[in-house]
């Protein structure tokens, strides 16, 4: 049975539709408005540290044009060997990647932050492990075909079609979709907000 929305206005800073996927399945109400912002790194900047800073950024843009709400938002990068694997440019590009992860551990770090209603931020990040089976080229050419690994970093989407090829995670499988949610809940209780399985309940800090 649906429940009424309770809580603060909900918004989404990310065009993810995993991210919406995550917050749907907790029974969340909200909108979504995507922050659109330069995704370059600075200097020496680490994993971690890259995609907290951008799902800062994408909150506080969003919450300055919808004061009173909470904003969530956050970011993804996959890292093979200290090498950073972002979204594939072409179908060329994502076979290499997807090979290059054949048979082998690699991690993926999400970033998250939240801006609460009156204005406070809370950010962290999370990482976790994630194994592919050994699999020869004309499977990942296969998979590649399907067009699933071209909007998603690291060139597979855990949630669909690529989790088939993974056989080992150590961590949060949410975290390699996008949105960690033991972090998400965490934060919220650090801002004064307890999920209640379909809706938010402030608590009163």
């Amino acid at each position: 049975m649906n429940r009424p929305p309770t809580g603060p206005r909900l918004i989404l800073a990310s065009a993810s539709p995993r991210r919406a996927e995550l917050l749907s399945r907790l029974g969340l109400t909200f909108e979504v408005i995507p922050a659109h912002i330069p995704e370059e790194w600075l200097g020496d900047e680490s994993p971690e540290d890259h995609a907290e800073r951008l799902s800062v950024a994408k909150v506080m843009k969003v919450s300055v044009a919808n004061p009173g709400s909470l904003v969530v938002g956050g970011d993804t990068v996959v890292i093979r060997d200290d090498h950073i694997l972002g979204k594939p440019r072409d179908a060329g590009e994502a076979l290499s990647v997807l090979m290059s992860l054949a048979g082998r551990r690699h991690r993926v770090v999400s970033g998250l932050a939240l801006v609460f209603p009156g204005g406070e931020l809370r950010s962290g990040h999370l990482g976790t492990e994630v194994t592919f089976r050994a699999f020869e080229e004309d499977l990942a050419r296969a998979y590649v075909e399907t067009g699933e690994p071209m909007d998603k970093a690291g060139a597979y989407g855990i949630q669909g079609l690529g989790g088939a090829l993974v056989t080992e995670i150590r961590g949060d499988y949410h975290n390699v979709m996008g949105l960690p949610l033991p972090l998400f809940l965490d934060l919220l209780l650090e801002g004064g907000y307890r999920y209640d399985f379909g809706g938010l309940t402030s608590l009163g800090l």
